[in-house]
């Protein structure tokens, strides 16, 4: 695994007063994604769960459709990924634009129509139901796992809980989107695909993005600390995902799917 952060000397200003100091920073690179053989992508993210990645950005993106449609998946090199599939690589848009960055997962797609991707798995009919009490529970339990960003304050998180609060998966990354894909990929390690019952809780805003990436993999409640955009709440809604935002304290706010909070 390549380095999560590294160490640079500043000069930290404070209040007319100047200092050398050294700063711990998140370490952004490039990740080639491959499929057998063919490169789909290069994202930049933070190093670490590299595979888990490479394994959620193709179920994101409805490359896979479920854990057994891959056969193998290898640090082939630095900063490279190759995975193997049992059936061959379907067709790609020519105007798909492999480079994503880390502030933006759609930026590579050519329409808003081809965003609109196809899931494997309906939501809709997800019978989870979450007290008030552990979803006000899940931003600390969070913020408590992320163990990179005491050190840098400078990654976005994404937690898989069930129905009581408890975390099953947490990822960080420089990218939010990056994050909630390394969850994603690893329900594909273990073979947990669809993520039936779940909430997926994410540091900072919610886009449309993250809620398509959340529907691809099964889960049918996203929960956020800031704020959704207006199309994340109309896919949300499309789709009948549970979304929160405003997320903080004992307070938050339901745009879609209430029938999944008790008492709602």
């Amino acid at each position: 695994m390549g380095r999560v952060t590294e160490r640079r000397r500043v000069t930290r200003y404070d209040a007319g007063r100047s200092t050398e100091r050294p700063d711990t920073l998140a370490v952004e690179e490039p990740l080639e994604i491959r499929v057998d053989g063919t490169p789909v992508s290069v994202s930049m993210r933070t190093p670490g769960h590299d595979l888990d990645l490479a394994l959620g950005f193709l179920v994101t993106e409805g490359i896979v459709a479920k854990p057994s449609d891959v056969a193998a998946a290898i640090n082939c090199a630095d900063n490279v990924v190759d995975v193997s599939l049992r059936t061959p690589l379907p067709d790609l848009s020519p105007t798909r634009n492999f480079f994503t960055s880390s502030s933006c997962g759609m930026c590579g797609k050519a329409s808003i129509d081809a965003v609109r991707t196809t899931s494997a798995y309906d939501v809709s009919t997800d019978p989870l139901v979450v007290t008030a009490q552990v979803l006000t529970s899940l931003p600390e339990s969070l913020r408590a796992a992320q163990r990179v960003f005491d050190r840098t304050g400078g990654l976005h998180a994404a937690g898989l809980f069930d129905a009581q609060g408890q975390l099953l998966c947490l990822r960080e990354d420089v990218g939010r989107h990056n994050a909630v894909d390394k969850v994603v990929g690893w329900a594909v390690q273990e073979s947990r695909l669809p993520l039936t019952g779940t909430v997926l809780q994410v540091s900072g805003r919610t886009s449309f993005e993250l809620v398509q990436k959340a529907v691809m993999g099964g889960v049918p409640f996203l929960a956020a600390v800031s704020a959704p955009s207006s199309l994340a709440v109309e896919l949300a809604d499309e789709m009948g995902l549970t979304l929160v935002g405003f997320l903080r304290g004992e307070t938050f706010n339901v745009y879609t799917g209430g029938q999944r909070l008790a008492g709602h």
